[in-house]
């Protein structure tokens, strides 16, 4: 059984913490992100560290202690380094622009694709590649999931969007066979 929730969450400089009435606040030099707390345990901010204890042994209890630990080490990064998203758009014809808060896309549908980007979120696109920041950790890996979800990379040719860390397995095809 993992021990998780043993570990400590430490405050680098200029990131402040505070609890109150079930809701974690963490505050950096840009972003304020807030979660509430799950029933099963109870965090406290002390010495430049924020500790998690389970109130029970239940099995949720357990679950929630590790969880709430790793949500909150997300949290403290996020409000200070904050977190990054690239996606690869390839193909011909295919086209993305950011305009205000809107993202622009053309995929060769009969139609442009036209997206908010959500608050907290930022987008740039330099070429081909499409980088998502943001702090919540969350909201930036389901904003970049949707866009690819919309045209994702196929093993033919490699057209769509793909994150630039992913590999995909490109496919041969047919062969023109001779008797």
């Amino acid at each position: 059984m993992s021990r998780i929730g043993k570990q400590s969450v430490a405050l680098p400089d200029g990131v402040t913490a505070s609890v109150d009435a079930g809701v974690v606040t963490v505050k950096g030099a840009k972003e304020v992100l807030s979660m509430p707390v799950h029933g099963a345990v109870s965090v406290e901010v002390a010495d430049g560290s924020i500790n998690v204890t389970k109130n029970h042994n239940a099995k949720i209890a357990q679950a929630m202690w590790g969880t709430t630990v790793r949500l909150l080490e997300n949290m403290v990064h996020g409000v200070s380094k904050g977190f990054e998203r690239a996606l690869e758009l390839n193909g011909v014809g295919f086209r993305m622009a950011v305009q205000g808060r809107k993202l622009d896309l053309a995929l060769g549908f009969s139609h442009p694709v036209v997206l908010d980007i959500p608050e907290g979120l930022n987008a740039e696109i330099e070429k081909n590649i499409l980088k998502i920041t943001g702090a919540d950790k969350q909201k930036v890996g389901q904003f970049a999931a949707e866009i690819r979800s919309l045209k994702p990379v196929e093993p033919y040719k490699g057209k769509g969007f793909k994150y630039t860390d992913e590999l995909v397995r490109r496919k041969e095809g047919k062969r023109a066979t001779s008797a």
